[in-house]
């Protein structure tokens, strides 16, 4: 069951994040997942890491303060593309049981390249489309 849950959330962020991206920016937002997960200064579960955000007293997750967007920007977060969440499912169950290669060379952050945040301690690492991709600045 485990498994099974990582799997569902690993997807659904990829679907929501990634799903007009290239396969190996699609492989470079689950990467991220888990150079989060492996790193001590994030949550140790891919659900605790995908839904990572602070919540109103509702318990709903507070409105564009999320990691990853997709989760707290207010809209329906169901997948409706039947194949992009196919194929979501597919790079999920891969990046969670495979080997993969990770092309973000250690990557703990991205955001799309129209955005223009004030990350001075990060360090560009790659673009892949319109998602540039950081690690922390000296590691």
């Amino acid at each position: 069951m485990v498994f099974e849950t990582a799997l569902l959330c690993m997807a659904l962020n990829l679907y929501h994040e990634a799903r007009d991206q290239p396969l190996v920016g699609q492989l470079a937002v689950g990467s991220v997942v888990i150079n989060r997960v492996r790193d001590p200064r994030f949550p140790n579960d891919v659900c605790e890491v995908v839904f990572e955000g602070p919540i109103d007293d509702n318990n709903n997750p507070k409105r564009h303060r999320c990691q990853f967007s997709w989760y707290c920007d207010g809209k329906n977060d169901e997948p409706l593309n039947k194949v992009a969440w196919h194929n979501s499912k597919n790079i999920a169950a891969y990046l969670l049981t495979g080997k993969p290669i990770d092309v973000t060379e250690g990557a703990l952050f991205y955001h799309a390249d129209f955005v223009s945040p004030n990350w001075k301690n990060y360090k560009p690492v790659v673009q892949i489309q319109n998602h540039i991709f950081y690690t922390i600045k000296g590691e």
